[in-house]
């Protein structure tokens, strides 16, 4: 098994969290699993997760709770329609699946541009990143040019 983690949460990290969490909540499961799967994709205890969760990344997802909430309502409630009627109304086919899918597609349409504008916000962040260190790197070459030229000045006075 993985060791734990003690270091910072990373944005990707915080998403990936709140992702889980409310997946879990519009799925109807709860939030201890969505912990536990949490800590188990990330190397951190499900405590640390629902620390995390609570503390700080709840705040900023409130409307999308409710949402999610709201989603679970609604799914609840076709289900129980189905199961009391016990026999699908259509057979399934692979259209009907496809169909699915599409709905749920639907209902998720921001997926794959959230997705890529977090890898846009990480490579702006890593190449800002390396801007920072390069410049941190002449200001090092620099010093030790300056310190170079002091040991020759030493050396020559002696």
């Amino acid at each position: 098994m993985n060791d734990t983690r003690q270091d910072a949460w990373t944005q990707d990290e915080d998403i990936i969290l709140a992702e889980t969490v409310l997946r879990f909540i519009r799925e109807g499961r709860t939030q201890l699993e969505a912990f536990k799967e949490v800590g188990n994709q990330l190397s951190r205890t499900s405590a640390a997760c629902g620390f995390r969760w609570n503390a700080t990344i709840r705040k900023q997802y409130q409307h999308a709770i409710q949402s999610a909430k709201e989603d679970r309502k609604n799914g609840l409630k076709k289900d129980a329609v189905v199961s009391v009627n016990h026999e699908p109304k259509e057979k399934y086919t692979i259209d009907s699946a496809i169909q699915l899918l599409e709905k749920m597609k639907s209902q998720f349409p921001d997926g794959e541009r959230a997705a890529n504008k977090i890898t846009e916000e990480k490579i702006a962040y890593l190449e800002k990143e390396n801007e920072d260190l390069k410049k941190q790197l002449e200001r090092y070459d620099h010093a030790w040019q300056e310190i170079n030229k002091l040991w020759s000045w030493v050396n020559k006075s002696d």
